[in-house]
């Protein structure tokens, strides 16, 4: 594609990356076929090569996007599919995630929407708050009948979105909270490694137990694992919803901390059971590419990062348990199959452990979750959560099993299958807990 922009323009480095981006581009539509808001809606402008196009006019132009670029844009699930199908390597990540911070920069939301993506970007990143909300949506829950179950208009308003968070709040009370960071989880036998195990934020809060299947599986096999004292969280939700300023602050503060433990104890790898978190932790490098403290630092973070299954294929499993032949359903998180390229590995860890594992239909388009989307844009979430629960359904599973906390709160609020994290059967088949399975 042939890009216009200034020498002046070109100076910038985000402005030099975005150019490289759109000159790959040919406009070849390979992408549309698995894009899922394209898939459901339709509209060019709501594909990946119609989003190309209106980000390469609001940048060249260098003005505040309007109103119906910022609707097209906030529809874009960053669920990377057309990355993955893509024959140019179009790196429509880092693309749509300058897009976002551009439309944060200069374009007003209305009031409402300033506050809400305001206050989703202070409570979900901090567990504490995240847990206290959690519990007030939860006693909010019978509610929600009250509020409009579909949006009115083109885009949600404040009611819907609502309505969405308290369909999202778990039915019965939180868990109590793991282990602190700090915390060390010494190897069992003779130690073979030592990883940091990313604690995250959403998923300390509802689900602790799976970095505690993370941690049953890996101290089993003579890793060490150190929860890392003040982390904090990846910068994922707030990165996609271009408040960058925060998202790179919380790069830089665990790119510190990861680096001093490196150095004090030795890491072999920075593990992570989220794979929304691990995409973005995979992309420090790229995002603090230009910070000179932390360059160097971050793109070695980024190389020692790895997603959970990843690191246990390196490792031989010790399975002890009968499965009766229990089937699951895996469900390939968009992060992992299209951020991170993981597609084989976790249905061959399931397989090699002894479970008959099976492929979804449509398994390439995304569940609906993504990161925040499922309350800001939950009309086209609930769509996209049905048709991956119908695809499901087809194939007879007696679980579900993903690797992103996202994904399994989405999907298990439109299912009565159970849906459990690939950490946690690993840690059954290995001569853990049973996970809670009907």
């Amino acid at each position: 594609m042939k890009t216009e922009f200034t020498l002046a323009q070109l100076a910038d480095p985000d402005i030099a990356v975005a150019d490289k981006i759109l000159r790959a581009c040919v406009h070849c539509g390979f992408c549309t076929a698995t894009c899922p808001t394209y898939v459901l809606l339709g509209d060019e402008l709501d594909s990946p090569r119609g989003r190309i196009y209106l980000i390469k006019q609001m940048l060249e132009k260098d003005q505040a996007p309007t109103a119906d670029v910022v609707k097209h844009i906030d529809r874009c699930l960053s669920c990377l599919a057309c990355m993955t199908t893509c024959p140019s390597g179009v790196h429509y990540m880092h693309l749509v995630d300058q897009a976002r911070v551009r439309i944060e920069e200069t374009y007003q939301r209305p009031l409402s929407e300033r506050l809400l993506r305001a206050v989703l970007g202070y409570v979900l990143p901090r567990p504490r708050e995240f847990r206290i909300a959690m519990t007030l949506a939860r006693l909010g829950r019978p509610f929600k009948a009250l509020l409009p179950a579909s949006s009115a208009g083109p885009s949600p308003g404040l009611l819907r979105r609502l309505r969405a968070m308290l369909e999202l709040a778990p039915a019965a009370a939180l868990p109590p909270p793991g282990p602190a960071g700090g915390s060390v989880f010494p190897a069992q036998g003779a130690r073979r490694g030592r990883v940091a195990l990313l604690q995250g934020c959403a998923q300390a809060a509802l689900a602790p137990r799976i970095n505690q299947a993370a941690i049953n599986v890996l101290t089993r096999h003579g890793i060490e694992v150190v929860l890392v004292r003040d982390e904090q969280c990846c910068g994922a939700l707030t990165h996609h919803m271009g408040q960058d300023a925060d998202a790179l602050a919380r790069a830089r503060a665990n790119v510190a901390v990861w680096t001093a433990e490196a150095a004090r104890g030795g890491l072999d790898a920075i593990l992570v059971t989220t794979s929304g978190c691990g995409t973005v932790i995979k992309d420090y490098g790229h995002m603090l590419r230009e910070d000179p403290q932390f360059a160097a630092s971050a793109a070695n973070v980024s190389a020692m990062a790895k997603d959970i299954s990843e690191y246990l294929a390196g490792l031989e499993l010790n399975t002890t348990a009968d499965h009766d032949d229990l089937v699951v359903a895996y469900h390939s998180a968009c992060s992992l199959q299209h951020g991170q390229k993981i597609t084989s590995t976790p249905k061959e860890l399931l397989s090699k452990a002894g479970f008959v594992v099976k492929d979804i239909p449509e398994s390439h388009l995304c569940c609906g979750s993504a990161g925040t989307y499922n309350i800001l844009q939950p009309d086209i979430a609930m769509k996209l959560r049905d048709r991956k629960v119908a695809n499901i359904a087809t194939v007879k599973p007696n679980v579900i099993a993903a690797g992103n906390i996202g994904c399994m709160m989405q999907i298990a609020s439109g299912t009565t299958i159970p849906v459990v994290h690939t950490i946690e059967l690993l840690d059954w088949a290995t001569g853990g807990p049973r996970p809670g399975l009907n």
